[in-house]
């Protein structure tokens, strides 16, 4: 909705006039608030502790306080012209992130040559209480305007918010023993030593010890204490790994240093391997920056043209994982480049038959729409604007997409493009296989250990 906003010039000025506005403080606030400031005042960072007593404090910086008081004198009383004299302000309190507070001004006097004063104030609407009272002086606008607000860009802030969930939901569990296949640099030892750190995993190290070692020492880390299994092969590693699956040692797979197809070679493997009676497929989970939940992608990893059948346990994967991660009935939107069947484009066929397959039970635990193109399938303006009446449809949690290139692109779109955090695991096996990537950063390394472990608790629920 584009706003309008109409000053009152100086000459249409009279003592006694008033505007205010109400605002709920959001902790969006307070990191746009350090962004834009350069302020990193740990009192007023939503989840830090900035004086020691064990909680964060997420305190509204005085001068962001400040600065309502000169959104309503711009965009109200006087309105857009105006400019700041000067202002005193005394801040008698404080707010925080999820109180609402009520801006006030009131205008006191008039000057020459176009300067007025005003009194101004904040207050809790919780309690009434005034938290900063003050007097600005300004130079009233000489002339009428009104100015439409269509050109100011948006912002999105960029946090991990639903991954954090994720790491909050598996801080009780216990830490799930991982077989780690060639952790033999940086990143992927790291990778791992990340979930330890943080109790989600307990890692059995497998690779060569010396290169092992070496990835250690340029971290800092000590490993003593931590299980390393000889075995410098790659492939021989990830049989090992697999075994230990077997042997009951192991309750996830985490890729390390080494070709996925290496990986993925010991786990299809039909005697000896991990595969179960199901389609093993690969799924993205997504924090994406602006979406008010999760995001699923599947499948971008593992199936490269599948069938329908194929589409069945991808979408069945899915489901079954959005619900270890809390989701308790995701909605799945199957895509395709358009919301109509047409049969020139497969993928809308099939998106058409695993929404009936769904309806008809054979698609269990979440509700199935299909075919959705991609923006009537996030957006409920665009669904709205098609006529599509759906329960699905602009709300969708999980995207099946129609082959392996068009969930890859997607994926790194978002993560690239729209600065989402990805982490992804293999479902679909006889425990959770963690992919993860060189690109991935902490929070994504880290929700991938999150994930698996959820997953692998949800299979023995």
């Amino acid at each position: 909705m584009i706003q309008t906003f109409t000053n009152t010039p100086y000459d249409q000025l009279e003592v006694g006039m008033e505007a205010e506005s109400q605002r709920l403080v959001l902790a969006d606030d307070l990191y746009v608030f350090a962004n834009s400031s350069g302020n990193l005042n740990p009192m007023h960072l939503p989840r830090e502790d900035g004086d020691g007593d064990g909680l964060p404090e997420a305190v509204t910086p005085s001068m962001w306080l400040a600065a309502q008081i000169s959104a309503v004198m711009g965009n109200k009383l006087p309105g857009p012209g105006t400019l700041y004299r000067s202002h005193n302000l005394e801040f008698c309190g404080r707010a925080h992130a999820g109180d609402e507070i009520l801006v006030k001004v009131v205008l006191v006097a008039k000057e020459p040559d176009r300067v007025v004063r005003f009194h101004t104030t904040v207050s809790r609407l919780s309690d009434g209480a005034v938290i900063v009272r003050g007097e600005a002086t300004v130079f009233a606008p000489e002339h009428s305007l009104s100015f439409k607000a269509d050109d100011i860009p948006g912002l999105t802030v960029q946090r991990h918010q639903h991954f954090d969930r994720l790491i909050e939901m598996v801080e009780p569990m216990p830490a799930m023993p991982t077989a780690v296949i060639a952790p033999e640099e940086g990143n992927s030892l790291g990778g791992a030593l990340l979930g330890f750190d943080h109790t989600i995993i307990d890692p059995i190290l497998i690779g060569d010890p010396a290169k092992i070692m070496a990835a250690a020492e340029a971290l800092g880390r000590d490993l003593s204490g931590f299980e390393i299994i000889s075995e410098p092969d790659h492939a021989k590693a990830a049989a090992r790994a697999v075994a230990l699956v077997h042997e009951g040692r192991a309750k996830a797979v985490m890729k390390g240093h080494l070709h996925t197809g290496l990986l993925l070679s010991a786990v299809f493997k039909r005697d000896g391997g991990l595969r179960t009676g199901r389609q093993i497929s690969h799924v993205f989970v997504m924090d994406v920056p602006g979406l008010s939940e999760l995001l699923l992608i599947t499948d971008a990893a593992i199936n490269i043209s599948p069938d329908l059948e194929t589409k069945v346990d991808i979408t069945q994967n899915a489901i079954d994982l959005a619900i270890a991660l809390g989701i308790e009935e995701p909605r799945v939107g199957i895509l395709s480049a358009v919301e109509t069947v047409n049969p020139k484009i497969p993928s809308t066929i099939d998106a058409a038959v695993l929404s009936k397959m769904a309806d008809r039970g054979q698609i269990k635990g979440g509700i199935v729409d299909g075919p959705l193109a991609m923006d009537n399938a996030i957006d409920l303006g665009a669904a709205r604007t098609k006529g599509i009446k759906s329960l699905v449809a602009g709300r969708a949690q999980i995207l099946v997409v129609p082959n392996m290139e068009a969930g890859n692109m997607l994926a790194k779109e978002l993560t690239f493009v729209a600065h989402a955090e990805a982490g992804g695991i293999v479902v679909g096996a006889q425990v959770p296989i963690i992919l993860t990537s060189r690109a991935d950063d902490d929070a994504a390394r880290l929700a991938s250990c999150a994930v698996a472990a959820l997953a692998e608790h949800g299979a023995h629920k």
